[in-house]
């Protein structure tokens, strides 16, 4: 029950307990979070309720139930926000070497029966990045006066499926190649669409990527998946004319966005991250150094 508490967020002393003697017990937790969302968060201190509108008055309506992945994560996304002082950089790197070279693979990924996807370019090259940033790899503890530094590199990566959105994660992906990332991310996808996933399939992430470009957009602010302390948003790949010191020629520009907890990463750290994960996916040679 207490686990239970802690990883919705539940302040135990907030409850009434429902149990013999007043025992708080695992279905009180589970009320609280289900009034506490029907309530728009009222029941949190200090935080004003929005106010119940009677749209009936305005034209017809129909009310849908939230999926249980919806509700689960609702329950996440609000925690995080409400918990996490969020800070977003942006920034974009030019992947046109990158995309020439996934280009050059086509017929061998053919051959190898896999989809080769930008994703697993991404999460090596964040796998890089977290090694030599070991901050954006870590979770605050629970007095917010130390970092737990995490020697995994469990990326998770977000999966839009018909039930809501869902993170499956790729274990160790730092000892992983790109034919092996590339595998292994069509996998899980599958796996999460179809509900097919284990639990431990979404436990364990260090850092989360969560990539619009198939969907579109310019940018975006994701929201960090706590306890983790940072998240990479990617946006739509586009072609734009860029100014190489003689003329504009096209290349193709990724925007990348990233954010952040202010409490344990500062904009100095977050400038210097994007920019070394920039030139990572702007010249993937140096992924093999």
């Amino acid at each position: 029950m207490r686990r239970l508490a802690r990883e919705l967020g539940v302040d135990l002393s907030a409850l009434d307990g429902s149990g013999s003697r007043g025992r708080i017990v695992k279905d009180d937790v589970k009320s609280f979070v289900k009034h506490s969302m029907l309530q728009g968060g009222s029941e949190r201190p200090g935080i004003p309720p929005v106010p119940q509108v009677d749209f009936s008055k305005f034209g017809p309506t129909e009310s849908v139930a939230l999926t249980r992945v919806q509700a689960l994560g609702a329950t996440n996304l609000q925690r995080s926000w409400l918990n996490i002082p969020h800070v977003t950089q942006h920034d974009e790197a030019d992947v046109t070497e990158l995309e020439l070279f996934r280009a050059s693979l086509k017929n061998e990924a053919k051959r190898r029966g896999v989809k080769i996807t930008p994703l697993a370019f991404i999460v090596k090259a964040c796998c890089y990045a977290l090694k030599e940033f070991p901050t954006f790899n870590s979770s605050l503890d629970a007095d917010g006066k130390n970092f737990i530094l995490k020697r995994y590199y469990h990326i998770g990566f977000a999966v839009d499926t018909a039930q809501g959105l869902l993170v499956p994660v790729l274990k160790d992906a730092d000892k992983k190649g790109v034919w092996e990332l590339s595998e292994e991310i069509t996998e899980l996808a599958d796996k999460a669409r179809e509900q097919k996933f284990g639990l431990g399939d979404l436990q364990g992430a260090s850092f989360s990527v969560s990539s619009l470009g198939a969907i579109g957009g310019t940018g975006f602010t994701p929201i960090i998946n706590a306890p983790e302390v940072a998240i990479l948003g990617v946006a739509r790949l586009a072609t734009r004319p860029v100014w190489d010191g003689e003329a504009f020629v096209p290349r193709q520009m990724l925007p990348l966005s990233l954010s952040y907890d202010h409490r344990a990463i500062n904009g100095a750290e977050a400038g210097r991250f994007v920019t070394y994960l920039s030139d990572l996916l702007s010249d993937i040679r140096r992924l093999s150094l």
